[in-house]
């Protein structure tokens, strides 16, 4: 029993995701410097470490029985690998060859999905580590051709049985870490949603929508991370009472999203109706307790402790209070926008119940399908289909693998050209700074630089500070354990840390300082191999992809409003074809989302079109927000749907085919579209008695929200066919 002042930071630290991560390699290092001490055997250290570094950096999230099955895969590989590079070390020829159609080979398995794409990149990193392991020796002769190969698997044996074991006994927690993470994320947007309401006439609504819809990028990469720790989970497991409790609260997540997403009406002309009464603060101010009561389950998750959300509950009260005194008014100004206003409450009200049911997941009542999208490959059948169709010019892994290649081989005769001494950094740098597309490439290769710089002087200040061997190689752990704390968010620091390692090793068996001036070259002219490669060899301008994943997310919406109608024809069931296409919709605004970050990130030719795609997600986006409105308020029972409601759906669902189909195939797009004006028209018709009221509002909101994503692909068209005279669309 530990008292209150030490378990609640200790508490605190394990609900951090970086830091089970930290303290595996933390345990696996710390072991191999008592090991290497205890044998005398210092010189071991470096290969050691290396190889505990390339298998954490492979180590992928699954159950400990698939972790130890991808855990032998990956020594499998390791073991290849080191070994070829050891026999083709002094043949530059052959090893040339062996390095392009390995590079290009392990960079084609990231098609099949992120587990291979994960083995394969640690694979590489492990080849030029035994490399730089070689070089550093001087003397890789055939007659201890075992001894290097052997130390760099056993280093990456070691931690990943840590890995495997730490994974059978806290087999729960990455799953509390990723759901917390989801709710965390939920409690964002809904915090951003509740500053829509925010009274004031001169509003920057179309700014907030866009933090909106970057956050809701960002909700996306959450559940469908979550998804998937699920997913390998419950493979096989189906029944057990703590999945099935996590899986629940998945789904309780996913319906928030739903609803947190939904919008009913524009928010301008509510405000300027209501812009004297409370109500919508009060409904801004349940959406942010809501957001806070996101985050509170999310930390009662982590640290086991109860949640509650009566704040939230309190606020609901008073929002219902509001409305009930703005309809005893009976003013006739109002009487048009007060089923929006119940609407809103009545998404908040469930909203509030599915926190209330989260707090107790077990009692809920199993849904009739709790089935989820499996994505994974299964067998080397369909592990051969995804690769195979991607290999083609405009595949984005193509692409990246042909780069990655030539920037390797180029790294590789620029060594064998001017001799540098440990001139292998060269190929591990370009390695680390070469990504898929430009903006990223360029901010890591900032970042790597930077870093090596800091951790190259802090490296300098350490060995000659403190010279002891036992004080060094203190540092060198620690240094080792924050490259893996940090490489997630702080890149920059976690290459000073990796750098200071490196430093601290190497001086326990050579010069220290003689490395300092080499690896700053090497660095140097590693990341400006890699950042010219990214700018000549098959550039991937995300610009010019611009109208193709536009073309993308318009077709998800058509299929998720598809999805939503047939529920409106025959009752409301959440089955895997509706949250399937949700969730596409959802993947497909993300991806869009992330595509113009990356433009924005671009040389400024490429990113003359980002003005445009910013304002085509703004619509698109809240084309999403009416649908997911629309989804929201499914009836338990089939409706009627037919006449006028039939005709304006068929139009929408026609029209957004069309104007995706337009953009994806780059013919002009027209600003008009005379069926769907006439479909909308039919809306104007008089509703049938039992038909519900929200249904006919939203999707006239739909189609009007059409009408400015027209004019937006339009331009968007237009300006991609200005762009490309003259050059290949996709060069």
């Amino acid at each position: 029993m530990l008292p209150p002042s030490l378990s609640q930071p200790l508490r605190r630290l394990w609900t951090l995701e970086s830091f089970a991560y930290s303290l595996r390699v933390f345990i696996a290092l710390t072991g191999t410097v008592i090991l290497c001490w205890w044998r005398n055997d210092m010189s071991s250290l470096i290969p050691l470490f290396l190889g505990i570094i390339a298998s954490a950096l492979a180590e992928t999230d699954d159950h400990w029985r698939d972790r130890l099955r991808a855990l032998l895969v990956t020594l499998c590989c390791f073991t290849v690998a080191s070994l070829a590079v050891e026999l083709l070390f002094d043949k530059p020829g052959w090893f040339a060859l062996g390095l392009a159609l390995a590079t290009f080979a392990m960079t084609m398995l990231g098609a099949v999905n992120q587990r291979y794409a994960t083995i394969a990149s640690a694979t590489l990193i492990l080849a030029i580590y035994t490399m730089i392991s070689l070089e550093h020796r001087s003397t890789p002769a055939l007659g201890d051709v075992w001894r290097e190969p052997a130390l760099l698997v056993a280093g990456a044996a070691w931690y990943g049985a840590i890995s495997v074991a730490w994974c059978a006994l806290f087999s729960r927690q990455p799953l509390k870490l990723s759901l917390a993470r989801v709710f965390r994320e939920l409690g964002r947007y809904l915090a951003l949603k509740s500053a829509l309401f925010e009274p004031l006439r001169d509003l920057d609504v179309e700014e907030r929508r866009l933090a909106l819809a970057r956050q809701n990028g960002r909700v996306v990469e959450a559940l469908n991370q979550a998804k998937e720790m699920i997913f390998r989970r419950l493979q096989g497991a189906r029944g057990s009472g703590k999945l099935d409790r996590y899986l629940q609260l998945y789904f309780i997540a996913q319906d928030i999203h739903e609803r947190a997403s939904s919008t009913h009406y524009p928010y301008g002309e509510l405000t300027e109706a209501f812009f004297h009464h409370d109500v919508l603060f009060r409904a801004q101010r349940l959406l942010d307790q809501q957001g806070q009561a996101c985050r509170a389950l999310a930390s009662s998750l982590l640290l086991n402790r109860a949640f509650e959300h009566a704040r939230s509950e309190r606020a609901l009260e008073d929002l219902n209070a509001s409305l009930a005194h703005l309809e005893e008014q009976d003013r006739p100004e109002w009487r048009s926008l007060l089923p929006f206003l119940s609407a809103l409450a009545d998404n908040l009200a469930t909203l509030e119940q599915c926190l209330a049911r989260a707090s107790n997941p077990e009692t809920m009542a199993s849904r009739a399908d709790m089935a989820l999208y499996d994505r994974t490959p299964h067998g080397a059948r369909d592990v051969g289909e995804r690769i195979l169709d991607q290999l083609t010019p405009r595949s984005a892994v193509f692409r990246h693998a042909v780069r990655l290649t030539v920037t390797l081989l180029v790294g590789y005769g620029v060594l064998h050209l001017i001799h540098p001494t440990q001139g292998y950094w060269i190929l591990l740098t370009s390695l680390f700074v070469c990504r898929p597309s430009f903006g990223a490439t360029r901010r890591f290769l900032k970042q790597r630089i930077l870093g090596t710089v800091v951790g190259l002087v802090g490296g300098w200040a350490v060995i000659t500070l403190f010279p002891a061997a036992s004080i060094q190689t203190a540092i060198a752990v620690l240094a080792g354990v924050a490259f893996f704390a940090l490489r997630g968010r702080r890149y920059l620091l976690a290459t000073a840390s990796i750098t200071l390692m490196v430093l601290c090793c190497f001086n326990q068996v050579g010069d220290g300082f003689g490395l300092i001036w080499p690896r700053l070259f090497d660095t140097l002219l590693g990341a400006g191999i890699a950042g010219l490669a990214v700018l000549l060899i098959l550039p991937d301008w995300q610009g010019r992809r611009l109208h193709h994943q536009a073309a993308a997310t318009l077709e998800a919406s058509r299929a998720y409003l598809v999805a939503i109608i047939d529920q409106y024809r025959h009752g409301k069931r959440d089955d895997l074809g509706y949250r399937l296409a949700r969730r596409n919709a959802h993947n497909a605004d993300a991806e869009l989302s992330t595509l113009l970050g990356n433009v924005l990130q671009e040389p400024e030719f490429f990113r003359r079109d980002a003005d445009i795609g910013l304002r085509f997600l703004l619509h698109s986006h809240t084309l999403l927000n009416y649908l997911s409105a629309l989804g929201a308020h499914r009836d338990e029972r089939a409706t009627l749907f037919d006449g006028s409601l039939e005709a304006a759906a068929e139009a929408i669902e026609a029209s957004l085919g069309k104007l995706a189909n337009g953009l994806s195939t780059r013919e002009p797009v027209s600003e008009d579209d005379e069926a769907l004006s006439i479909g909308l028209a039919s809306l104007d018709t008089k509703p049938a008695s039992d038909e519900p009221p929200l249904l006919r509002t939203q999707l006239a909101l739909i189609g009007q929200q059409l009408m400015p994503l027209r004019q937006a692909a339009a331009r968007l068209d237009h300006s991609g066919e200005s762009e490309n005279v003259g050059l290949h669309p996709e060069s």
